[in-house]
């Protein structure tokens, strides 16, 4: 772990940008798709597409996605690239996804405040992957899409830091933002935006010094890992075989 970075909150360290430094997502982004438009009823036909998914292995990966929990959230990386990403194995790379999840997932803010979008559980009085957050979600914007910024944002992070595994890195994180859809929580058009918002915000980075030295250092840990033959901790057949349940018209 690199010393010295404060915390967001209690076991979340804080984002290598302050927030004078943050992109402001709503001078960037499009206004969510209106009523009766083309957008809207892409999205629409979307939601009844995941629907389709509710009750497979895609499903319950879905809900395993739905965690922000710090070792759930760099868990989900670990499979694409064959080890396992802990604070105790990868300290470095696991401060590294954190951070960088910190930051991607607090550039879609402005925008959510700014809309208050409804979400697609909401909109149709359905249920959502995970009922005991229902108020919670109910409360926050739909557009963007928080969890697709932050798990694009990790996956292009981590997609620098090993290039090799970047093909699965990022399948791997395209899926999590698409978990989001298949959870009944965020449309089509949530997911896009907030891959946008990671793509931009990742560039920002890479301009942040010491985001460049965590990689460099990351990027030696995780082959150090490999050496110690530190597997993951996730069962990767089963999820193997869960991402296999594709999501038809996914953009």
């Amino acid at each position: 772990m690199r010393d010295g970075v404060p915390e967001l909150a209690p076991g979340i360290p804080a984002g290598y940008l302050k927030k004078e430094q943050r992109l402001a997502s709503a001078g960037l982004l499009p206004a969510p798709p209106a009523s009766g438009s083309a957008a809207a009823a892409f999205d629409a036909q979307m939601h009844a597409r995941a629907a389709t998914l509710r009750g497979t292995p895609r499903w319950h990966l879905a809900i395993r996605d739905a965690s922000l929990h710090p070792d759930k959230l760099t868990g989900v990386f670990a499979c694409p690239v064959g080890v396992a990403i802990t604070r105790k194995d990868t300290p470095r790379l696991y401060q590294l996804l954190q951070r960088v999840a910190v930051d991607t997932g607090l550039s879609t803010e402005d925008t959510k405040h700014r809309y208050k979008a409804i979400r697609p559980f909401v909109a149709y009085g359905e249920t959502n992957c995970t009922p005991d957050e229902d108020e919670e979600l109910r409360a926050d914007g739909s557009y963007p899409s928080g969890h697709t910024a932050l798990g694009w944002g990790m996956a292009l992070a981590l997609a620098t830091v090993d290039p090799d595994s970047a093909q699965s890195v990022l399948a791997r994180g395209r899926a999590f933002g698409e978990s989001r859809m298949i959870c009944n929580v965020h449309w089509q058009s949530d997911i896009i935006a907030g891959r946008f918002m990671a793509s931009a915000t990742i560039a920002l980075l890479h301009a942040v010094p010491e985001f460049r030295e965590d990689i460099a250092i990351a990027r030696d840990e995780l082959a150090a890992a490999r050496q110690r033959s530190a597997k993951p901790d996730e069962d990767c057949e089963v999820q193997a075989k869960a991402l296999a349940i594709g999501l038809p018209g996914a953009q």
